[in-house]
């Protein structure tokens, strides 16, 4: 599907991003084009690369006129632009919601406007439920591109979106805040030991991403079944890969937390598809006639479960550590670590 076509990832510097870019540049498509704000990140990627399929574009999603600029001639656009750190969208809500929600409106106006065949739109477990800024903003990222799959034929431009829950060891992660207080003999800080999140490599959120590129119906959201494991036991799992003996201090519940992440909630549930290792979550396709849902309801509603990260596959240690080791950068974390320099180091 890829082969003499032209890809647009948004915020394509990120990892995710970055991560996508890799993986659709081995197949037979014509051009990929990286959109993005950080100029610095951009020419890194240049000469790592140096690919003549790849092509960039400074430009930031709160601008249409900069999405229009990159848009032209595009068949397929990745949308994984956004602001996802939970602390400084706390602080700074309305910058979340300037990138997030209103960035998303400009991504999907301009992609419209240039007919491309399809566009997916990236979001995270913390819009289901969402009790914080960065899931509040994402949620209603949800909400733009649902409604605006409504209002465009799938021969005009087909929109849909991916949900993920923790990409392991990306930027903001706990692993590599955990590594590095192990590297540097600090204790290891865990808010709640109890508390629970989905474990999902980078890969793993990349083939999410082709299978909706394959899959996905206008205003679905699909999302890709995962296991999970608790804070304290991916500690433990770390502390047995590296051989240490730091220890851990409980520093409680930070704001803007939940004890567990959620990927679907119950009404998602309820009529979502099981697809196998993944869910296909339909548009709800219901029209502002509300007077007729006073009197119709759904008794499933009282008894259907969310899907989460409490109640999903729970890996215990040695699985979890068998799960570490496949990441390339756990690899190169241990190699490092079990170095001469950190050997002299650790005396």
């Amino acid at each position: 599907m890829f082969n003499g076509k032209t890809l647009l990832i948004t915020g394509g510097t990120g990892s995710f991003g970055h991560a996508v870019m890799n993986k659709f540049l081995q197949t037979d498509i014509k051009e990929i084009r990286i959109f993005s704000r950080d100029e610095k990140k951009q020419d890194d990627m240049r000469k790592q690369f140096k690919n003549d399929k790849l092509n960039f574009y400074i430009g930031d999603v709160r601008d249409i006129n900069s999405v229009r600029n990159a848009m032209h001639g595009v068949d397929y656009v990745f949308h994984a632009a956004a602001l996802k750190q939970v602390p400084s969208c706390e602080f700074f809500p309305i910058e979340a919601v300037k990138t997030n929600v209103l960035g998303t409106e400009n991504v999907l106006s301009a992609a419209i406007e240039q007919k491309v065949e399809k566009v997916i739109c990236l979001s995270t477990d913390k819009a289901a439920y969402p009790i914080n800024a960065m899931g509040i903003s994402k949620a209603m990222m949800e909400k733009v591109f649902v409604a605006k799959a409504k209002k465009v034929t799938e021969d005009e431009t087909s929109i849909t979106g991916t949900r993920y829950g923790n990409v392991m060891a990306s930027r903001g992660s706990v692993i590599p805040l955990f590594i590095n207080q192990i590297k540097n003999g600090e204790p290891i800080t865990i808010t709640n030991p109890d508390m629970t999140r989905f474990l999902m490599s980078l890969e793993e959120a990349v083939d999410l991403v082709a299978f909706a590129f394959q899959n996905a119906k206008p205003g679905d959201i699909m999302v890709q079944k995962a296991p999970a494991s608790t804070i304290g036991d991916l500690a433990q799992a770390l502390k047995e890969l590296f051989d240490a003996d730091n220890e851990i201090k409980i520093i409680g519940t930070r704001h803007g937390e939940k004890l567990y992440e959620t990927l679907l909630t119950r009404e998602e549930h309820m009529v979502a598809e099981d697809m196998g290792g993944f869910y296909r979550v339909p548009a709800d396709q219901r029209d502002l006639n509300y007077d007729k849902y006073f009197a119709i309801g759904d008794e499933r509603l009282s008894t259907e479960e969310e899907y989460n990260s409490h109640n999903t596959e729970r890996l215990n240690i040695e699985q979890i550590k068998q799960k570490l080791l496949e990441l390339k950068y756990i690899q190169n974390e241990l190699e490092s670590w079990n170095s001469h320099e950190y050997l002299s180091y650790r005396g």
